[in-house]
C-alpha cells in the first residue's frame, strides 16, 4: 500500500457546507421581494398624488392661462413618467432578480415585461430620468415670466445635461460591452 497514491476526494462535510451556503445565497434573492412590494405601495401613493394634481388642474382650468394649462399637463406627464419608471423597476427587477412571473393566464400581458434584461433596465431607467429632468427644465422655462431665478435654471439645465451625458455614456458602454 505504500506505493499507491492516496485518492483525493473533496471532504463530504465541506461539500455539504458549500451546498448549504449556495442555497442560502440563492434564496436570499427573496429578500428583494419586500422592496418591490414597497415600490407598489409607492405607485399607489403616486396615484393618489396624480389624482390630487388632476383635480386641481381641472378645478383651476377655466380661469387659467395657457401657460398654466401647459404647466399642469407637464406635471401630470411628470407623474405618469415616474409611475412608468416604478413599473419598469418592479417588473423587470422582480423578473431578473427574484423569480420568473407566470404570465400564461394573462392574455393582455405586455411582451416587454419579460424581455427587459439588466442592460435594458438601465437604459429605460436613464431614459425615464432624462425625460423627467427635461420636464422639470421645461416647467422652469415656462415659469420664466413669473419666477425667474437664473441660478435655479442653471442648476436644472446643468443637472439635466449630466443626466443626458450619463445616459449617453451608459448607452455607449452597453454597446461596447455587448448590452449586458
Amino acid at each position: 500500500m505504500a506505493g499507491q497514491p492516496a485518492s483525493y476526494g473533496p471532504n463530504p462535510a465541506l461539500k455539504r457546507v458549500g451546498r448549504g451556503l449556495e442555497r442560502v445565497l440563492f434564496n436570499s434573492r427573496w429578500l428583494m421581494a419586500p422592496f418591490y412590494f414597497g415600490m407598489v405601495i409607492c405607485l399607489a401613493v403616486l396615484l393618489f398624488k396624480f389624482g390630487v394634481v388632476l383635480w386641481e388642474f381641472i378645478v383651476h382650468a377655466p380661469g387659467a392661462k395657457e401657460s398654466d394649462i401647459i404647466l399642469g399637463a407637464l406635471s401630470l406627464i411628470d407623474l405618469t413618467l415616474t409611475g412608468n419608471l416604478i413599473l419598469i423597476v418592479v417588473f423587470s427587477g422582480y423578473e431578473n432578480f427574484v423569480a420568473k412571473i407566470d404570465h400564461a393566464g394573462h392574455p393582455d400581458w405586455p411582451e416587454w415585461i419579460t424581455k427587459v434584461n439588466f442592460g435594458a433596465l438601465k437604459q429605460k431607467l436613464m431614459a425615464s430620468i432624462v425625460a423627467i429632468s427635461a420636464i422639470q427644465v421645461l416647467k422652469a422655462f415656462m415659469n420664466i415670466d413669473t419666477a425667474f431665478d437664473p441660478a435655479k435654471l442653471a442648476w436644472l439645465v446643468g443637472v439635466h445635461l449630466v443626466f443626458v451625458f450619463s445616459a449617453l455614456m451608459l448607452a455607449i458602454s452597453d454597446r461596447w460591452g455587448g448590452g449586458e
